[in-house]
């Protein structure tokens, strides 16, 4: 039985190193030709950086500056935080009284945020963008209204998941030491929550961070996002100079990965009590 357990852990975790050079390679290789010659990018894509295609951080130098990378990673910064601040405050509130006040009006609530899940961006796209624009959303600012719809499905359903699993007793104690709601949630709940808090800020950050469909069609290129800038590195026939585009990639990536990294420890624990059903 041992040696059929030493086995069984042997096979599982060859298969887990396996699967994770297939995840990880695809990123070494963007690294890796973001400092070669677009001409060896193309024909030599998989081989390392020699001393002919070597270019050191010319393709970063001129990617970044192309795209205006300061001014887009700004509104890119701007958007992510203030629109996950938004999904997670409010959609935190959201589930507490779906939770707290059980009756038709809260239930209907719920699968209203439920329903929002399983309709397709691509239904919705063409009327949202002119209802943006006649609500004078379509702006750096606005769009974070925008995100806030889009994100509240999957962040009530995983809210209610744990705030279901936190016991009244918590909430009648701070109700008895002259709590009023607000101080109630914010000082007490709040801080209770934090797992999944920072589990939906993780998983709205990077989707916020690397959409590109919504930034394109809401604000287009006058307040270019990372994505959206990144795109313009084509030119007007369509060719592509692939060291920069990779450069600019790469550096797109270090501060959600950072962010990521730094949360992580959290994510699990919050998907998981997220999933507990409410």
């Amino acid at each position: 039985m041992k040696k059929k357990s030493i086995s069984a852990k042997i096979s599982i975790y060859t298969f887990l190193c396996f699967f994770s050079v297939l995840v990880i390679y695809p990123i070494f290789l963007v690294l890796q030709n973001s400092f070669k010659n677009k001409l060896y990018i193309s024909t030599e894509p998989f081989a390392w950086p020699n001393a002919e295609s070597f270019v050191g951080l010319q393709n970063y130098i001129v990617g970044l500056t192309k795209i205006h990378f300061f001014k887009s990673i700004l509104y890119s910064l701007f958007i992510t935080a203030f629109s996950v601040l938004a999904i997670v405050v409010f959609c935190s509130m959201a589930a507490w009284y779906i939770i707290r006040v059980r009756n038709k009006v809260t239930k209907l609530i719920y699968y209203l945020f439920i329903l929002s899940m399983v309709v397709p961006f691509q239904m919705v796209m063409y009327t949202m963008t002119k209802t943006a624009n006649v609500l004078h959303l379509d702006n750096y600012i606005g769009i974070v209204v925008l995100y806030l719809g889009f994100g509240s499905g999957m962040a009530v359903f995983m809210f209610t998941g744990y705030v279901n699993s936190i016991p009244k007793e918590l909430e009648e104690a701070a109700m008895i030491d002259g709590c009023n709601p607000f101080n109630m949630f914010f000082l007490v709940l709040f801080p209770v929550m934090k797992p999944i808090v920072i589990s939906v800020a993780i998983l709205d950050a990077m989707w916020v961070w690397n959409d590109f469909l919504l930034p394109y069609l809401v604000i287009g290129t006058k307040y270019r996002t990372i994505p959206v800038a990144i795109q313009y590195l084509k030119s007007g026939y369509g060719s592509v100079d692939y060291g920069h585009l990779m450069a600019t990639i790469v550096v797109a990536l270090i501060p959600i990965v950072i962010f990521y990294f730094a949360c992580q420890k959290y994510l699990i624990e919050g998907i998981v009590a997220g999933a507990v059903k409410g």
